[in-house]
């Protein structure tokens, strides 16, 4: 009997393990990312109305371990904070460093653990940082457990995906905003449930369900291993080439990238911030005579990618096909325009209220499409620019720095949060408008350079 060439058996073997056209790794690893924002989703929703209804008010703040001395460092930097406002720069704080710590997690992942140990272990900890605050007295520490555990996770996680491809092989870059599918999934299923369980029991009902999420989470990925790139982090420690010109090169263009990110995240963080305050205050959510629970219009934030997604993955490969599809650079910046567009529809809201002062519903969820637009245009394709031209040896530790930008935009977002006491909210979502839509503008002008440097 005749037999296949070994390079003709390697490619039917990983056509068999291939499932709907992608590799069978790649669900393995998008099904545990669902599972990690269904839990982060479901609390984060929940978080900044939680601390300015409940935990931050006489006779619960006093019961949190540690919050008063938390407070006097928040307040030594920033001076004395509203409960509005100290609620907003806790929540920019925590949401920074959920995106700093990566950053260690991806080394840790590349130089010392591998990645599958370290994913592991992140979402054991995340696991236990959701429990921890279905307690008052928990809640700083469930907030360290739970950066903690997110860099561990999330710097080792999506940057397993470019290890299933081989070079050039077109699923790649499908394989990014599949994975973005599951993040977004995760993102709007997850604060309809919460949201609900926090209005008809309490929030740290809700809470308890972000546990169970991540731990569910973890049965994914560890049940799929066997369909995931084996781990080579001690050859890697031994072996590893010293890195070329053409490499810092590349690091390089992604610095240059990176200001960028920031200004987009920080309009984006608004959105998990600031934003529940503005639909609890200004947006009439009376349908009929049910009460749209605040927290579901962030399920819609999630949704509104996969609505749109299919229009514009189809767009884009009808652009290839004609020679016109806009590269990497391109679509950052058009992510950049479009989100600034969104943020301006939220200033001209006021113009629009009826005469209760509140505008129509409707008015947010055209908000929600037109921004989401703009981060389709730019999230999954930022991840994408730093997984697939970092190196190799530092691409964990790259992704993680990927994530850093969402750091230091969430710290600035949490400061400019308190500005919305005293701002009116027209001017307050044109600031943002201007930051990233400036972003955009920058990185267009920066666009032929950035080209040669990722080209080499």
């Amino acid at each position: 009997m005749a037999t296949l060439p070994l390079a003709d058996r390697a490619s039917a073997t990983a056509q068999r393990d291939d499932l709907w056209g992608q590799p069978r790794g790649l669900w393995v690893l998008a099904g545990t990312e669902l599972w990690d924002r269904i839990s982060f989703h479901g609390m984060q929703a929940l978080l900044v109305l939680y601390m300015v209804g409940a935990l931050l008010l006489p006779g619960h703040v006093e019961h949190v371990a540690g919050f008063a001395a938390f407070r006097r460092i928040i307040e030594g930097v920033t001076g004395p904070l509203s409960v509005q406002a100290l609620a907003a720069q806790t929540f920019g704080l925590y949401v920074g460093l959920i995106y700093f710590t990566p950053v260690i997690g991806g080394w840790i992942g590349d130089r010392l653990t591998g990645r599958r140990i370290a994913v592991s272990l992140g979402a054991l900890l995340m696991t236990a940082g959701h429990f921890a605050l279905a307690f008052d007295v928990t809640f700083l520490l469930a907030l360290l457990l739970l950066i903690l555990g997110a860099g561990l996770l999330r710097g080792n996680l999506s940057a397993q995906i470019k290890s299933l491809y081989a070079d050039g092989d077109r699923r790649e870059a499908d394989a990014f905003q599949l994975y973005y599918v599951a993040i977004n999934l995760g993102a709007f299923i997850a604060p309809i449930i919460t949201g609900a369980l926090a209005t008809a029991y309490d929030w740290h009902t809700g809470f308890g369900f972000a546990g169970f999420g991540m731990l569910i989470g973890l049965i994914v990925y560890l049940i799929g291993q066997r369909h995931l790139p084996p781990d080579t982090v001690r050859a890697a420690v031994v072996e590893r080439a010293p890195l070329t010109a053409s490499d810092w090169s590349r690091i390089g263009g992604l610095a240059i990238v990176f200001p960028v990110q920031i200004c987009f995240w920080i309009a984006q963080s608004q959105v998990w911030n600031v934003y529940n305050l503005w639909v609890r205050d200004h947006l009439n959510l009376r349908i009929a005579s049910f009460m749209v629970p605040v927290p579901w219009l962030q399920a819609l934030d999630g949704v509104a990618p996969i609505l749109v997604m299919p229009a514009f993955l189809g767009l884009w490969r009808w652009q290839a096909q004609r020679g016109a599809e806009p590269d990497a650079i391109g679509k950052l910046a058009i992510g950049c325009a479009v989100f600034a567009l969104g943020t301006a529809w939220l200033a001209a809201a006021p113009f629009v209220s009826g005469a209760d002062g509140r505008a129509p519903l409707l008015w947010a969820v055209a908000f929600h499409l037109i921004s989401n637009v703009g981060w389709l245009y730019f999230a999954p394709i930022s991840l994408a620019l730093y997984a697939t031209k970092s190196p190799p040896s530092l691409r964990g530790t790259l992704v993680g720095v990927n994530y850093l930008a969402t750091f230091f935009a969430s710290i600035i977002s949490g400061r400019l949060g308190g500005f919305y006491e005293t701002m009116d909210p027209t001017r307050f979502w044109l600031m943002h408008a201007a930051i990233v839509g400036g972003g955009g503008l920058a990185l267009a002008l920066l666009a032929r350079p950035l080209r040669r440097i990722f080209a080499a």
